[in-house]
């Protein structure tokens, strides 16, 4: 780490996290993607991605024990807040909130990449810099700061009903509305074959209630499946 300016990051740790590391490489490696490494061989030797496994099961255990202790709802439910809450949008959305993004090494290449993989950066890094705080001060510490972070997005989850699978959650209601049940078909399919955008639509009968936009079909008809919530609760 010979050179390397320590001041930004310990600053950003003294104003977002309320202390100095006595190792800062912890937090600096938390901020290194893997492809700041491979265009600094011969200065930088690591990568976030060992405390980003570690900080993914900090994370885990931190919000199920929170769920747990906290609502008696069966398995199923709890699971599904739990993906809610630190699935790669809510993990990317904290790391936006908490302004690291200036501070994360990646190549030249990275940091003119797609917003989808700007996002999937954040989020490592948000889990990354989890598993930095619990070998620096230790669990406690480590719980802490997801409970600020992480676990205090439960009630507008709870709130929108976002946890739910949107695409069933849109069947029990066309169902119900409408006695149909939702179709969803390919609008558009844009970009080279390893970074394609699909469009998709969801139908229910005839109309088109909602359309959607991701890398994958899947994720399409999950955004599409959003939109047509939304739609149907305008007619409330």
């Amino acid at each position: 780490m010979s050179g390397m300016p320590t001041g930004p990051y310990q600053d950003w740790a003294k104003q977002k996290l309320g202390f100095e590391y006595n190792d800062i490489q912890l937090l600096i490696t938390a901020l290194t993607h893997r492809s700041y490494v491979n265009e600094h061989k011969k200065s930088v030797s690591e990568h976030n991605e060992r405390l980003e496994f570690l900080g993914d099961a900090v994370l885990e255990l931190v919000v199920t024990d929170y769920l747990y202790k906290h609502y008696s709802e069966p398995e199923g439910i709890l699971t599904s807040w739990r993906a809610a809450l630190v699935n790669t949008t809510s993990n990317a959305k904290s790391g936006e909130e908490l302004g690291y993004e200036p501070l994360v090494r990646m190549s030249r290449g990275e940091k003119h990449g797609s917003e989808r993989a700007r996002h999937q950066i954040l989020a490592n890094a948000y889990e990354a810099v989890i598993g930095s705080i619990y070998l620096e001060r230790g669990y406690d510490s480590a719980a802490a700061f997801i409970e600020k972070h992480t676990i205090s997005k439960l009630d507008g989850i709870l709130e929108s009903g976002s946890w739910r699978d949107p695409k069933s959650h849109l069947q029990e209601i066309s169902q119900r509305v409408d006695g149909a049940t939702p179709v969803y078909k390919v609008i558009a399919e844009d970009g080279p074959d390893h970074d394609k955008v699909f469009t998709l639509g969801a139908y229910v009968g005839d109309k088109l209630m909602g359309k959607g936009i991701g890398p994958s079909k899947q994720t399409a008809q999950q955004q599409a499946a959003r939109a047509a919530l939304e739609e149907y609760k305008k007619r409330q």
